[in-house]
C-alpha cells in the first residue's frame, strides 16, 4: 500500500488550508470537548479569564482545571470527566466536609475533596482509583487512596497543565 501526504478523495488536493478562524475555531471546540463544558459557559470562562490578571490563556485553563468535576477525575474518584460529573451531581462528593453538586464548582488550594462514607463502596471509584495510582497524580494534588480523599495543595502552573492545548490560539478567538 502508499502513503500519500493528503488526505483521500477526488478533491483533497484542491482543498484549501484551514484559515485563522478556522484554527482557532478547532482548538476551542477541543478544549470545550475535552472538559465537557458548553458555548455559553465556556464563553462566559474566557470573559472572567479576561478580566483576572495575569495571561489570559493561563487563566481560562486554571479556571477550567479548578473545576469540581475536573478535580475529582484528576484525583482519580471518576476514570473520566463524565463520570466525574455524575459522581458530583449525585452527591457523592464532599468538599471540605460539605456535599456540594455543582460540577462548575470552583475549588480553592487547600480544599479537601472526598467520597461520602456511604458511596466509597461504589466499584466504578475503587477501580479509578487503582488505575490512577498507577498512572499518576499531579503534583498540585495531593490524594490519601486509603480514605478516598484528595487536597488541591496549589493551582497549578502552566508547566502542570496538558501540553497540547494552545490557548493562545482560544484567546485570539473570542477577541474578534
Amino acid at each position: 500500500m502508499e502513503r500519500r501526504n493528503y488526505p483521500p478523495g477526488q478533491h483533497a488536493q484542491s482543498r484549501p488550508k484551514p484559515t485563522d478562524y478556522g484554527t482557532q475555531l478547532r482548538e476551542k471546540q477541543k478544549v470545550r470537548r475535552i472538559y465537557g463544558v458548553l458555548e455559553k459557559q465556556f464563553r462566559k470562562y474566557a470573559r472572567v479569564a479576561e478580566k483576572k490578571k495575569g495571561v489570559t490563556g493561563e487563566n481560562l485553563l486554571l479556571l477550567l482545571e479548578t473545576r469540581l468535576d475536573n478535580i475529582v477525575y484528576r484525583i482519580g474518584f471518576a476514570s473520566s470527566r463524565v463520570q466525574a460529573r455524575q459522581l458530583v451531581n449525585h452527591g457523592h462528593v464532599l468538599v471540605n466536609g460539605r456535599k456540594v453538586t455543582v460540577a462548575s464548582f470552583q475549588v480553592k488550594p487547600g480544599a479537601v475533596v472526598e467520597i461520602k462514607g456511604e458511596s466509597r463502596s461504589i466499584g466504578n471509584i475503587e477501580e479509578s482509583l487503582k488505575t490512577t495510582i498507577r498512572r499518576g497524580v499531579p503534583t498540585w494534588l495531593d490524594v490519601e487512596a486509603d480514605n478516598f480523599k484528595g487536597t488541591m495543595k496549589e493551582v497549578p502552573t502552566r508547566e502542570e497543565l496538558p501540553p497540547n492545548i494552545r490557548e493562545q490560539l482560544i484567546v485570539e478567538y473570542y477577541s474578534r
